[in-house]
């Protein structure tokens, strides 16, 4: 993907034009984390860059971006700008092109982001970034309060750099936090969990919640019971335990397996029908929650007789001729009695056992 990114460069400049790779990938490479994001700032014009690579997508061009796929590797090219007046504390309301690498970085969130890599693969530290890396601390490119005050989202993107890299937030950004967090909730609650889902997903997940719960964020981001959480070994089991379906946005699936989660948790204890009934991921999440042992869940879900309706070996129809009746609903009310026994290990799962059984009770 490096090589890749040189070569883009390199086209780039052919044309007369000046390219640089920046932001979290230069960051990632000097850290020695792989990166699958690459961003590239350039002098030239979004008309520039469409004219060099003729499959170039439009992506965000109204802010001076262009999407070019390369080698089947996404790039985001992006024209050297300055931005006035944010609107909605998130995006620019006014922006210039310029000509001016050092001035495209001063419109950069964080010091450890405005790293940059030329066509030659040298590493360009013109804000001297690379000391916050060594330093393994987080400050802002400027004032800090005004940043945050610019584009809310930062704030959570502080909390996730810090978590994700384990860097430290310097005092003056914890403090422009404290004054501008109430800005969060002008923040769609879409990005908000694209921020947070990186955050609790980071193997430093803990490290994450405790940061977010020190900076008081819990409240401005509506998360009652984040303090409450006492596992976090799975991101959909987190959300279950936050109890925010209502707020944040969640697919059908999503939404499924959260309220399936939840009615578990409020469960006494977890027997053969209920993990049948909700199924072995929504079981061990639950009971990873609740203190059990996922191990021992996995081990009493593999020993269930069935693991849903159609391995009952007998379906509808063959029960209708059974009860020599047509077949119709009263059929639900006996393929649940049989899930019960089954699962109960009251019946064997045999054509015979519950042929006989049926003719005895239904018949």
């Amino acid at each position: 993907m490096f090589e890749i990114a040189l070569k883009l460069l390199e086209k780039i400049e052919e044309r007369g034009f000046r390219a640089y790779i920046v932001g979290g990938f230069v960051r990632d490479y000097v850290l020695g984390i792989e990166s699958n994001d690459v961003d590239i700032c350039t002098n030239a014009k979004p008309r520039d860059i469409r004219s060099i690579f003729k499959d170039a997508c439009f992506s965000r061009e109204e802010y001076g971006s262009i999407t070019v796929i390369l080698k089947h590797i996404r790039f985001e090219i992006t024209t050297f700008r300055r931005e006035y007046s944010y609107m909605n504390h998130r995006k620019p309301e006014r922006f210039e092109f310029i000509d001016d690498l050092q001035g495209d970085l001063l419109r950069r969130d964080f010091l450890i982001n405005t790293l940059c890599i030329d066509r030659n693969g040298e590493i360009l530290d013109p804000l001297n970034g690379k000391r916050d890396i060594e330093q393994a601390i987080i400050r802002t490119v400027g004032n800090s309060y005004q940043k945050f005050s610019e584009d809310a989202l930062r704030i959570l993107r502080a909390v996730r750099f810090a978590t994700i890299l384990q860097f430290q937030l310097s005092d003056e950004v914890k403090i422009a936090i404290q004054k501008t967090k109430v800005l969060l909730k002008k923040i769609s609650y879409q990005r908000k969990r694209e921020e947070l889902d990186k955050i609790f997903t980071s193997v430093h997940v803990k490290e994450g919640v405790q940061l977010l719960l020190e900076l008081g964020l819990d409240q401005e981001l509506e998360l009652e019971h984040l303090s409450e959480i006492s596992k976090f070994d799975d991101l959909i089991g987190i959300w279950a335990q936050l109890n925010v379906s209502s707020l944040y946005p969640f697919t059908s699936n999503e939404k499924e397996l959260i309220t399936k989660i939840q009615k578990v948790l409020k469960m006494d204890h977890l027997d053969s029908f209920v993990l049948y009934t909700y199924g072995l991921y929504v079981s061990s999440i639950a009971a990873y929650i609740k203190g059990l042992s996922k191990k021992e869940i996995t081990s009493q879900y593999n020993l269930l007789p069935i693991k849903c309706r159609s391995d009952i070996v007998l379906d509808g129809r063959e029960i209708s001729e059974i009860v020599r009746r047509t077949p119709g609903p009263y059929l639900k009310g006996i393929l649940e009695d049989l899930e019960k026994k089954i699962l109960n290990l009251e019946l064997e799962n045999s054509k015979e056992s519950l042929t006989s059984y049926i003719k005895e009770k239904y018949s």
